[in-house]
Formats: C-alpha cells, structure tokens, sequence
C-alpha cells in the first residue's frame, strides 16, 4: 500500500508484553478507512459481550484515518476508542493536534492496545523501535509534568505524547486522553481505561511522512483553503468557538444552571471576543491546519494564576463551567480549564456533573456535610473550582460525582434524575435541543451518548443550505423546530456525511464542499472515490457501533432525552417551548425506517447486507 495508509497497526499486550504488527490489506482500510469505522470493527469483533471497561479485557485503540497526516487544513486529527466506561456502550472520542500525525509518520494507521500492566508504563515508539518502559515514577503525576519528564527520558523536545493525569489514574469514568498538553480526546472515559490498564503515557517520534499519491494537486488544494480562509471561517480563524455568546443567549441556546433557565445577562463576559481582549496571548493551530482556531490563555495576577502551557477554553468549557455553573467570571473558567486539562478530565462531562451537584444542593438532596462544609451554590466559583480538584482526586465528595451524574443520581436517590442531564450516561454538550429539535433526535440516537460533533446544527439549514453540503441533494431549508419528514432526511444525510469526519480523521471545522472532501481522499489515496462511497463509509461504521451497543443491551428505549429537555426552560426565550415525547418517538420510527433498522432501533440483516457487514 504506498499511499495514505502504512498498512500497519500496532498490537502490545501490556499484560505479557507481547507486540506485534498486523496488515490488513487494502480492501480492509477501503472498507472500514480508520478512525470510527476501524475502532468499531475491532470492538465488535474482538470484545467479550458484557465485559467491565474498567477490567483488562477492554481494549484502548488510537486509530488514525487515511487524512491523517496529509499537507493539507484539518488533517491532524486521530479517534481514541473503547467500551465507555462512562456509558456501558460504545465509546470514542476525537483530538486533533499534532499527535496522530506522529503516530503515521512512526509508520503505524492504529494502535491496538491489551491486558493491563502489572506497574504503571507508558509507550515509548519511535519508528520501527516500540518499548514498554516503567512509569512508576511518573503516577501521580500531573501532565505538564509528564510531559517534561518523559521529553527528557526520550531526549527530544518534538516527541508527541498522549498522557493522562490523576482523573485518568483514579478512574473517573468521564477522565479525558490530553495529548501535548492542549488537545484532548475528552468524551466518554477514554483516559480511565487508560488509567485501568496503567498506562500513563503513549509517546511516539516519527520520521517518515506520509506518501501522497498526487501530492501537486492536493497542494493546490490546500492552497485554495489558505487564500479563502477568512472568508469561509472569519469567526473561528479570528476568535476561535465562543463567539456567539450573546446570540445563543438570546434564542435560548446557552445552557445556564444546569440547563434549567435561560437568561443569562452577562454572556458577554465569557465570550471568545472578551478572552481575545483580556487574556489572549495568541492562537495556536493543528497540524497542517490554516484554521488556527486554539486560544492560548494567560493569567499572571489575582487568586486564579493561569498557565498558557494548558491552551484554553473552547466554548464547550466556557459554557459548562460559565453559564451552566451560573458562573460569569472568566479567569474563572479559564482556571478551571486547566485543571481539567492538568487532571485529564472531560470539560464538557466535568461542568454538567458539577451544575448538577449544585441543583441538588440548592433543592436539600445534597447537604453541607456531604459537601464537606462546601456551599455549592450555583455561581460560586471557589466550590466549583475545589469540585473539579475532588473529583480528580476522587476525594470527598469528588468521589461520587467522578461516577458522572446518572450514577451519581442513582446513589443519592431522592428523585435527583430529573437533574441529571445525560444520555445513555454522558453528559448533554451545551447545545439545547428544545431550540434545534434535529439535534435533539442526533443526540438521542448517538452510539456514543450525547453528542454535538457527529450531529446537526438545524440552524446552519433554516434559512440557506452552505454550499458544503449542496452535493448531497440537500436543497431546500427547513425551520429550526421542525422534526417531521423533512427535518429527518436532513439530519440522516448530513450527520451520515459529519460522522465520515470521524473515519476520515478530518476536522469538521475546516469547510470542505461535498467534492472537496472526495478529491482530498482521491488524492492522498489514488482512490476512485465518489461521495456515495465515502457516505456507505459513514454508514458502515455508525452501523457497527450500533451493533455494539445493542449486544450490550442497548436499544430504542435508550434513545431518548433526559426529564429536563422534555420540558420548557424557567424563563428566556424557551420557557414556553418543550420537546414534545410523541413527536420523538414519531421522529425515531421515521429515522429507523430511512437507515434500514427495525422498530426497537436494530439494524436489519438486509441493511447489514447492502454495507457488507452482514
């Protein structure tokens, strides 16, 4: 295979120390690519049904895709997958950086990782040399420190390291994978089963790039996203996510205490305009990528002392901990950020778990001496800041809330379920549904929990249809609220079309039309593609890990939104708007249908013929 992939990934064992290399062949990686589609094929193929993902028979797997790696915006991405320790189901995340490029150029498309070691290790590669090294100096470790120690043990400031810190060591089921520091792998527990298997760290130096079969012409396509890119993506090139602050406020898309209202005055307090105008100290970019959408934040003064090393926030964090905490101060967030990012923790899972604690706090079914004397209130910044530390320590009450709000819920009792937001055990992003109703089928019917980045955003398709997503057959718009035939063909098409991303390992920031994105795989593979091929790609993948989570005993009943989107938010602009439970369930018999699964949400033999993966 000469170009795109290296046609090998990469077995250890961690239990028997055994490594070993495996080829596919082309038509494997034709068929499944990487990412989704080659996590997804190995869960279901190899994992016991009904295992512990925290014991060592769970598999960790990094997997690139055939972009990764590639000269060109949005390449620099890898998927971390296992069974989620934070679902029961099937769990993958995304990280984009500069990591996955390493790992290609080391000559590997995936690692396949098994076992669990006896002593803590990390994974020492470099090109064709694999090592298991002892770790056991470095548990316990945060991961700046991590990282500075073993760029010194390796004797290269460019070794590219995935770490986890005390979150993923402890076992928090929503710990996150940070790779150099600032890109994470943060949803669905990725960095526990790392932590589960003592692994600390997987650091890999390559050499060899990766060969693209017209590389002049993908050039000239990367050429063209240089020179339009302020004009496809002013707002992320120039500020990065969070720039909408006040408008989501407005239309009742911000999240604001734990979901339950919607008005929250100060929005514009913790926007990305206002971090550019007070503690930017610049933007960082992904491999390959003209989009430089990473803030980099710095705080030298007053109680929250903030290191750029750790990056900054994204908009999922500035919400989660912002508004969803009732909290306006954005050092604050800023802070706490970087100790999600120094403890290896989800942000997104971190904030809503915490939002949640503090309902119950204010509604008696969590007391002061089960906080220990902490007042958790809704906008008080110091317990929000001391919970993240607990639950990255798992001490106190940090022990329970590192089970994540649906377990979390079930030990307190005292009817909290109606305060936890979460589907199928992960926390809702902070995104509402009430407001853009495909979104909401999108997150009920995630393989992974609920999710914003393999879903649909109705309101990029209210008014005009973008010119990405025209090569679909997607012509007409469709209103925000609507959730009938229309709206279901929309987001069937274009969450199949976003979940490629995943198999791709391409950002979905970076605005590639519909024939853009076949040419980019046409010339870094020399394959005759066509976007009904890379759309059967899509499918195949998300297929399979359906299949998974329904061995595991998932099914339609679990395709449904938490208590408190089913119901209107206190006040702001969605107090009189609901999602209403019959037009779900009527949205999910007409989704079914249109993907070839049956009633209770089971992909039928024949649809499991036509992807080739009966």
């Amino acid at each position: 295979m000469s170009f795109g992939f290296k046609n090998k990934i990469l077995r250890i064992n961690l239990e028997n120390q055994k490594i070993q290399q495996e080829k596919k062949g082309e038509n494997f990686y034709r068929k499944y690519f990487g990412g989704r589609g080659l996590i997804s094929y190995f869960l279901l193929r190899e994992l016991e049904p009904n295992i512990d993902p925290l014991s060592p028979k769970n598999k960790l797997i990094f997997s690139c895709g055939p972009i990764t790696g590639a000269p060109v915006s949005g390449a620099g991405r890898h998927s971390v997958g296992a069974k989620s320790p934070l679902t029961g189901g099937y769990g993958e995340s995304e990280a984009g950086g500069f990591w996955g490029t390493e790992l290609k150029r080391a000559g590997y498309d995936a690692i396949i990782i098994e076992g669990r070691s006896e002593k803590p290790v990390y994974l020492w590669i470099c090109d064709d040399k694999v090592e298991i090294r002892n770790a056991s100096p470095l548990w316990g470790k945060q991961i700046l420190q991590t990282q500075e120690i073993i760029q010194k043990e390796t004797k290269s400031q460019s070794t590219r390291i995935a770490s986890i810190g005390p979150g993923g060591e402890k076992l928090v089921r929503f710990a996150s994978i940070i790779h150099d520091l600032r890109h994470v792998s943060g949803r669905g527990g990725m960095g526990a089963v790392m932590g589960s298997k003592n692994l600390k760290a997987v650091a890999i130096n390559g050499t060899e790039n990766v060969k693209i079969a017209k590389p002049q012409k993908l050039k000239t396509l990367a050429m063209w996203m240089s020179k339009n890119i302020d004009r496809l993506s002013h707002t992320l090139h120039t500020y990065g996510t969070g720039a909408a602050m006040d408008i989501y406020e407005t239309t009742g898309n911000l999240p604001v205490k734990n979901f339950r209202e919607g008005i929250f005055p100060h929005a514009d307090l913790i926007s990305a305009q206002t971090i550019k105008k007070t503690v930017s100290v610049g933007m960082e970019t992904c491999f390959a990528c003209v989009v430089r959408c990473k803030k980099i934040v710095k705080v030298d003064s007053g109680p929250w002392k903030v290191d750029p090393a750790y990056g900054g926030p994204e908009y999922e964090t500035l919400a989660a901990f912002g508004s969803n905490c009732g909290i306006d101060d954005l050092k604050v967030i800023c802070k706490a950020n970087e100790l999600c990012q120094r403890y290896s923790l989800d942000t997104i899972s971190t904030g809503v778990t915490i939002s949640f604690a503090m309902e119950c706090f204010e509604n008696g079914m969590l007391t002061l001496t089960q906080t220990n004397g902490i007042n958790l209130n809704f906008g008080n910044k110091e317990a929000m800041l001391q919970m993240i530390e607990l639950i990255g320590q798992r001490k106190g009450i940090g022990d329970l809330l590192a089970e994540g709000s649906k377990k979390a819920s079930k030990q307190l009792g005292f009817k909290t379920e109606k305060f936890s937001v979460q589907i199928k055990g992960q926390e809702v992003p902070m995104h509402d549904p009430r407001f853009r109703r495909g979104q909401g089928l999108g997150y009920a019917i995630s393989p992974t929990g609920a999710d914003h980045m393999h879903n649909i955003y109705d309101t990029l398709y209210s008014q005009n249809i973008p010119r990405e997503i025209q090569g679909l057959g997607i012509l007409e718009p469709v209103p925000i609220d609507d959730l009938g035939p229309k709206k279901i063909r929309l987001f069937h098409y274009v969450s199949t079309w976003n979940s490629l991303d995943n198999c791709l390992c391409l950002c979905m920031f970076t605005p590639w039309s519909v024939r853009q994105k076949v040419a980019l795989v046409h010339y870094v593979t020399g394959w005759e593609t066509t976007a009904f091929e890379l759309m059967k790609v899509s499918e195949r993948a998300t297929n399979l890990a359906r299949l998974f989570n329904v061995r595991e005993g998932f099914d339609r009943k679990d395709d449904v939104l938490p208590i408190r989107l089913l119901n209107p938010k206190t006040n702001g602009a969605l107090s009189d708007s609901s999602i209403n439970v019959k037009d779900l369930e009527h949205a999910k018999d007409i989704y079914y249908k249109m993907v070839g699964w049956n009633n209770k949400g089971i992909p039928t033999s024949e649809k499991l013929m036509e992807l080739d993966i009966a």
